[in-house]
């Protein structure tokens, strides 16, 4: 019998996926639950298992090429003496992507996921090492043997750096000490009034394609669905409230807790968190059915990705984390981002956004607001500002600007200012309750 592989839905918002890598060749055996493929979905790189035993016969769709959910990107033969069969049988690259098996609805995405694939979860499975697509490649072009590796990523899973540590020792003299190779720390947002941190990429992420004058550079798939869900944001009736916040203490306190791994995303986030938890409203969101009030408050935040787009990691639970766990969670969260490691329910299960420039110097600016969610909050930079006090002197205080985009469907211009006005008596008056 001859199987088809599918392209399969990797997230709820994909509506095609980009082939990575073939780990398999035609004419491999495969294993049930064995890697053949790493695809691209719109937001992280993901390993395909086969679902089925046998042999991949042929590949409809080579690597580098996008095919819609629900296409054929290969055939399996389930005997060696069926693969010439299977291969005549296969349709070109073009005509599978210019005519895709018809898309699963929603209900029926799982089972035809799994009808010839399914995604395994970032850790160990059957007892083998998880190796992340860009390290899998990275082997291959250095040819380092991946069973010597143990993997520094989350749950042992194993990274580019980790590829990179190995050849860089084989190539190293015997008499030379190795250098201790960590997985790069994304930046994290400062204190606005700091300039941000010069971090290079990681040496294995996709480096964008040079933009020569007078050329057209494809959108990646990452860029794509941006431009999707920008566009679905146009439909949705929003307004925008700003309001000044004083952040003496806030900075005073980050100051106290640096040191400690503690970031400023984190601080604004567990801020926002616990102030959502007197304005359900704002946590909320539209459905057809009336108001969605969110049973979770998940903080999303917004990430620039080297290779272009941006996605949205999310702090699950952000009220109820304390301010260390939550910073570590983000450290983790963004690391795993940018290297496209991310599971599909931590960036997509927000119910607030965050988008903060400030840490770029801008003063103020307006964020669109993401499908699904009721509000996102536009953080700019906290400076020092000439203000009059209450006793009718002049001082200096440091202020940042914040811009509130809701959805008016469901949240009003009251709605909108009570939130930022507990939010400013927050961190006025109350941030160190953040760190209890």
């Amino acid at each position: 019998m001859i199987h088809e592989v599918f392209m399969p839905a990797l997230s709820s918002t994909m509506t095609e996926g980009k082939i990575v890598s073939w780990v398999k060749s035609p004419g491999d055996k495969v294993e049930k639950g064995e890697t053949v493929v790493v695809v691209e979905s719109d937001k992280a790189d993901m390993d395909v298992e086969s679902f089925y035993e046998g042999y991949l016969a042929t590949i409809i769709v080579p690597a580098g090429e996008a095919a819609p959910v629900g296409a054929a990107i290969a055939l399996v033969a389930e005997t060696e003496a069926e693969i010439e069969t299977a291969q005549q049988q296969a349709p070109s690259a073009g005509s599978a992507t210019a005519t895709p098996a018809p898309a699963p609805t929603p209900q029926e995405q799982p089972a035809a996921a799994t009808a010839a694939v399914e995604t395994p979860p970032a850790a160990r499975r059957n007892g083998r090492s998880i190796i992340s697509p860009r390290a899998r490649k990275l082997a291959k072009e250095l040819k380092v043997d991946l069973s010597n590796i143990q993997g520094s990523g989350p749950h042992g899973r194993i990274v580019a750096e980790d590829v990179e540590a190995a050849a860089n020792k084989g190539k190293q003299p015997a008499a030379a000490t190795a250098t201790p190779t960590m997985a790069p720390v994304a930046p994290q947002p400062a204190p606005a009034s700091a300039p941000a941190p010069s971090v290079k990429p990681a040496a294995a992420a996709t480096i964008p394609a040079v933009a020569v004058p007078g050329s057209v550079v494809p959108l990646n798939t990452l860029q794509n669905a941006v431009v999707r869900n920008m566009v679905a944001s146009l439909q949705v009736p929003t307004f925008r409230v700003g309001y000044t916040i004083t952040t003496d203490n806030l900075d005073k306190l980050y100051k106290q807790i640096k040191s400690k791994g503690v970031t400023m995303t984190a601080l604004l986030a567990k801020a926002v968190a616990v102030t959502l938890q007197k304005h359900p409203l704002v946590n909320a969101s539209y459905s057809e059915q009336g108001i969605h009030y969110h049973s979770a408050i998940n903080v999303a935040v917004a990430v620039a990705m080297d290779d272009g787009g941006l996605i949205t990691p999310v702090l699950q639970n952000a009220d109820q984390q304390d301010i260390y766990s939550l910073s570590r969670t983000w450290k983790d969260l963004v690391e795993r981002s940018r290297s496209k490691q991310l599971q599909p329910a931590e960036y997509s299960s927000g119910t607030f956004t965050l988008s903060n420039l400030g840490m770029y110097g801008v003063d103020k600016f307006d964020a669109i607001l993401p499908p699904g969610t009721g509000a996102i909050l536009a953080i700019g930079a906290s400076r020092p500002q000439v203000v009059a006090t209450e006793d009718g002197m002049m001082g200096v205080r440091r202020q940042m600007q914040v811009n509130l985009t809701a959805d008016h469907r469901i949240i009003y211009g009251a709605d909108a200012a009570a939130f930022l006005q507990s939010l400013a008596k927050l961190i006025e008056t109350n941030v160190q309750s953040l760190t209890m």
